[in-house]
């Protein structure tokens, strides 16, 4: 692992491979063991740079008021150290970081991968949805700390057995205090506005049973935006990098090959 120092946090990631500098960034309560597929399977064709967001993995805890602002200037310090412009990916809560990202430092980012995220829960699901998932949030953060992550529909069935045991430790190893910020963030996000004004190439990738981000989303993402196409994995879930890693690193290596075309 390595680590840079922003706004007063030690930030942790992981390297590997050589090329173009694809960086990616993992959903909330994760941290970058999550590409673990990614990291191996597209090191041959990119740099690969995987970040612990502050309040995960090793990296520090979040501050008292840090928001999604300061999420984004964490990442665009990230790709400064790392070599910038970068291809950034980020899927679910991590996708609606990128999309700050790409408000506030559009520089840093010469192509998106989207993955079964949001533009805010705000800006992507219906009142009561959000509402519902505030309050399964808190009951879950207020329970037993028993790894008990399978109810949250992260995968179109089963979760695959070879990563139960890393996401039980992600269930047990999250930190309330993040989890709770990032939540009220989500209610409280809409990035709509941000869609229309991307204007990298950009790649949606989303699993065709995503019950967290269901594939409308992926559909109203790719009407806004420009330059962007839509690859569909079939019976996969939310966890689309995790479920179904072939098919995910075959349509991020198409994607960056057609971009250095």
């Amino acid at each position: 692992m390595e680590a840079i120092h922003a706004r007063g946090l030690e930030i942790a990631f992981e390297r590997n491979g050589t090329g173009p500098t694809l960086v990616l960034v993992h959903g909330a309560g994760d941290d970058h063991r999550v590409w673990r597929a990614q990291l191996d399977g597209l090191a041959d064709a990119c740099t690969v740079v995987a970040w612990d967001e502050p309040g995960s993995g090793r990296s520090a805890d979040i501050p008292s008021g840090f928001g999604l602002a300061d999420y984004a200037d964490c990442l665009a310090a990230v790709i400064e150290a790392v070599g910038e412009p970068a291809v950034v990916c980020g899927i679910s809560w991590g996708g609606t970081v990128v999309l700050e990202l790409c408000r506030r430092h559009p520089a840093l980012v010469s192509a998106l991968v989207l993955a079964d995220t949001y533009a805010g829960w705000q800006g992507s699901l219906p009142e009561p949805e959000v509402a519902a998932r505030v309050a399964a949030a808190e009951a879950h953060l207020t329970g037993p700390r028993d790894g008990s992550v399978f109810a949250w529909g992260l995968f179109a069935g089963e979760p695959p057995a070879e990563h139960v045991p890393l996401l039980r430790q992600l269930a047990t190893s999250a930190r309330p205090a993040t989890l709770r910020a990032q939540v009220a963030i989500m209610a409280s996000t809409d990035l709509r506005e941000v869609l229309a004004r991307i204007a990298v190439p950009t790649l949606l990738v989303w699993g065709d049973r995503d019950a967290r981000s269901p594939l409308a989303v992926a559909r109203e993402f790719g009407r806004v935006i420009p330059h962007s196409s839509l690859v569909v994995l079939p019976h996969c879930g939310h966890l689309s990098n995790m479920e179904q890693p072939e098919a995910f690193n075959r349509a991020v290596r198409q994607f960056c090959g057609s971009l250095s075309a």
